[in-house]
């Protein structure tokens, strides 16, 4: 973790902070208009899909309790879903489903989860449990991404993520988020999820954090992280990259899934990401910001903003 005791001294490694990150990143390059784009998970689905942004396949809706009695019905033929709130945060409210024993349905855990489960979920779900103030919600069913084996060892039980930040649609900094036991096989740092810093330039490990502390190996697994590779690195790069173009948000996360049949697919989008990237790659992101700013009166499409930041921003 950071060693640092002073403002001058994080100022020095390009540390962005708390307030830099709200007064600055997000209100001056996130207009509250565009908000819904990305707050609304479901709002996202449908402008990937109109952009031909490649994002996991939406199984179907839960909106109303008439919904919810018939959803025993509607799922009686898939062994794996996960099922979301449309407006939720933080990892909260998702369940996740990976096979079936009879009528009932099991979490990565090998947990039995009822239908009334299912049902009482889906129905917390809309009543707004879990959403963004409580608001009526949406619950989400979406397809599960399916494990590509080049990740074999470094999760537990669920899909890593890769979250990529972009500025102005260029690629700044990158982790990847590895379930554990105590993050119930979810990739949510909050949950106890490991943060694995990426090198923007090759897709290769830098250093990993749990808990805010460094880490070498998965707590669950044994697995040396410092060999953790993506694959196909540029295609995830190069699919966040687009989210800009399709938002307009200046500041945006890109969550983003690596699938054994269907490559690399946005999961979400976040007009608000935290900063616990900077722990996990060891330095700040503001230097990079800076030199972004620099190019923002040079006309680049996605493409070549990503070649623009594989050159300057690896480490």
């Amino acid at each position: 973790m950071f060693r640092l005791t002073t403002p001058s001294k994080l100022r020095k490694r390009g540390i962005i902070g708390m307030n830099h990150r709200n007064v600055v990143c997000i209100a001056q390059n996130n207009p509250r208009k565009l908000y819904p784009m990305v707050d609304n998970k479901l709002i996202t689905k449908k402008l990937c899909k109109e952009a031909g942004i490649a994002a996991p396949k939406l199984i179907g809706t839960v909106k109303t309790q008439s919904n919810v009695r018939e959803l025993e019905e509607f799922l009686k033929d898939d062994q794996a879903f996960v099922i979301k709130p449309a407006k939720g945060s933080g990892g909260k409210g998702i369940l996740v489903i990976t096979g079936r024993d009879g009528k009932n349905f099991l979490k990565p855990s090998g947990a039995v989860v009822t239908p009334a489960d299912i049902r009482n979920h889906a129905s917390s779900t809309i009543s707004g449990l879990f959403s963004l103030g409580g608001a009526h919600d949406v619950a989400m069913i979406e397809e599960l991404v399916e494990f590509d084996n080049a990740f074999d060892g470094f999760s537990y039980q669920g899909v890593p993520d890769i979250r990529i930040i972009l500025y102005h649609g260029y690629p700044v900094m990158a982790m990847t988020r590895l379930s554990t036991k105590d993050s119930d096989g979810k990739a949510n740092l909050h949950q106890g999820a490991v943060g694995l810093g990426i090198d923007i330039t090759t897709g290769k490990a830098l250093r990993a954090v749990q808990h805010g502390q460094m880490i070498t190996h998965h707590p669950d697994t044994g697995k040396d992280l410092n060999t953790f590779a993506v694959p196909q690195w540029l295609d995830f790069i190069t699919l966040a990259s687009q989210c800009y173009d399709m938002t307009g948000l200046g500041y945006l996360g890109a969550d983003v899934v690596l699938d054994a049949k269907k490559g690399p697919l946005i999961l979400e989008l976040n007009a608000r990401p935290g900063l616990a990237i900077q722990m996990a790659n060891g330095m700040g992101m503001k230097t990079r910001f800076d030199l972004v700013e620099k190019q923002l009166d040079t006309e680049r499409n996605f493409q070549e903003r990503v070649e623009f930041s594989m050159k300057h921003f690896g480490q």
